[in-house]
């Protein structure tokens, strides 16, 4: 039985979650120096982030499995050490062969911990007995920020790759790790075995799940080429171009930290189908605009669009009456960052063949389908 406080189980699940989005953003703002330092172009650099997907899609459902059998707390904390490990030995990777291998490591610790670290909010968020679980993503939007933004300094200061990853990585996961451990006891599932080894959404969660894709598409756009659109649009200086995802971060947020007061003011539907409007007009502005403010003003926008859709997702995930709380949030992971780590390849492919603006309009459209499915996220 946990006995923790409310406030201790908030900080412990919250840290988990500035870990998750902090070693993500450290590595999304670097991606120009990276292709930079290996020489890649745009189908290269796509190609090696659809092996960062694959290994993050193959964690998906052994780390739900595992969250349920073994406990989801225990899970995310020997995970999120993997994690730190596997983004060091991104940045030491001295040729794209190495590299390719490192990357999906990498996938497949951030996608791993991903669901053992959303089964365990879930469980704090039934513990706590209030809706905290946009709360939990804004922690997340907020280590993704602090990440982006120590891209920023660290390519103002002339930081090389190696000690920016190194060093901010094993910082932020020492004390993220030491406020997390609380001896939380997680549930586990004795009917785990009996379930598939490679759950997909069924029911009403397909449309969860084709939710979540669309709002993580935009989120892997926006973490992998925003400064890039950035750099060919306004043609601003890179570490300019690296407060993009920063301003975005700090849009979600803000957003998310107003998400559970909102959901419960109007409700998921009118929530999450107004943040698809937001979401739509955004990516609109961004892929029209030439001016370094106007599309940082968008990347705003869409910050605040997809905010609360990917919380409102994993509760509906985690209350789902068929499935253990792992395994369900394991399925619609499945699609959901799928389209976090499959969108960067497919945006890349596009604008090899075409232009990166024609890769981001995809979001547009993604973000208007958002709006059309919205009913699915209505509590069961």
């Amino acid at each position: 039985m946990n006995i923790q406080s409310n406030r201790a189980t908030w900080l412990a699940v919250s840290a988990m979650f500035v870990l998750n989005g902090a070693l993500y953003g450290i590595w999304a703002a670097r991606i120009p120096a990276m292709a930079a330092r290996h020489d890649l172009d745009a189908g290269e650099l796509g190609l090696l982030l659809l092996l960062l997907a694959g290994g993050a899609i193959a964690a998906f459902p052994l780390a739900g499995r595992f969250a349920d059998k073994l406990g989801a707390a225990f899970i995310t904390l020997w995970i999120a050490v993997a994690y730190t490990v596997a983004l060091a030995l991104t940045a030491l990777a001295p040729n794209i062969a190495t590299l390719a291998v490192a990357l999906a490591v990498f996938g497949a610790t951030h996608g791993a911990m991903d669901v053992a670290m959303n089964t365990w909010a879930g469980e704090a968020e039934r513990h706590i007995a209030r809706p905290v679980m946009s709360s939990f993503h804004a922690m997340f939007s907020l280590g993704a920020g602090l990440g982006a933004a120590s891209g920023f300094f660290a390519e103002q200061w002339g930081v090389d790759i190696p000690v920016h990853f190194i060093v901010t990585g094993v910082a932020v996961a020492t004390l993220t790790l030491t406020i997390a451990r609380i001896g939380w006891v997680s549930p586990t599932q004795d009917g785990v075995s009996g379930t598939p080894l490679f759950p997909l959404p069924k029911g009403p969660l397909v449309a969860v799940g084709l939710i979540a894709f669309c709002t993580s598409m935009g989120e892997g756009a926006m973490v992998d080429w925003s400064a890039l659109l950035l750099i060919e649009t306004t043609e601003v200086t890179p570490a300019q171009a690296a407060l993009g995802y920063t301003v975005f971060s700090v849009a979600m947020v803000v957003t998310r930290l107003l998400g559970d007061q909102a959901t419960r003011a109007f409700g998921p539907t009118p929530t999450a189908r107004i943040a698809g409007v937001i979401a739509t007009v955004g990516a609109i502005s961004a892929v029209s605009s030439t001016s370094y403010g106007v599309t940082l003003s968008a990347f705003a926008l869409m910050g605040v669009g997809y905010a609360v859709i990917m919380p409102l997702a994993f509760s509906r995930a985690a209350r789902d009456p068929y499935l253990p709380p792992g395994t369900a949030i394991a399925s619609v992971s499945t699609l959901g960052y799928g389209g976090l780590l499959l969108g960067p390849p497919l945006i890349g492919f596009v604008a090899y063949a075409s232009t990166l603006r024609t890769g981001f309009a995809l979001l547009a459209v993604l973000a208007a389908l958002i709006i059309v499915l919205v009913g699915a996220v209505r509590a069961k």
